[in-house]
């Protein structure tokens, strides 16, 4: 599983990378690799508001669909208009090219892990 260390994570599998006052979001290795081969990304659009934890769009794949939750709050500033016509980007590259969504930041949860904190969240949630 990769899990880069200078990204933060959410319990929900959802990473964020902060640039400046704005934040780039996505799902993780984890939850990439747990869903399987995506087939469609259903996501809020720019200008939309989030809030923490807040339902931020979903994914589906051949096994199953999954809710995005908002680690962050503030307002959509770009969707990756890639993943209407290639989701599978998500599993190809979740930290690069499969990125979700940008926000220009109000809040961020208080709740988010570092990588190992989020490794060790992982592998209980596998027992």
């Amino acid at each position: 599983m990769n899990t880069p260390a200078e990204l933060k994570y959410s319990k929900s599998h959802e990473w964020v990378r902060m640039e400046g006052d704005e934040a780039v979001v996505g799902i993780t290795d984890y939850a990439q690799d747990a869903l399987g081969d995506l087939t469609y990304a259903d996501t809020l659009q720019e200008g939309d508001e989030l809030t923490v934890d807040g339902e931020c769009g979903s994914l589906e794949s051949v096994k199953a669909a999954s809710d995005l939750f908002s680690p962050v709050a503030g307002k959509i500033t770009a969707v990756n208009g890639e993943l209407a016509d290639a989701p599978e980007l998500i599993n190809s590259d979740p930290y690069g090219k499969g990125w979700i969504y940008r926000v220009k930041v109000t809040e961020v949860s208080p709740e988010l892990l570092d990588a190992q904190a989020y490794d060790a969240h992982c592998a209980s949630e596998s027992h």
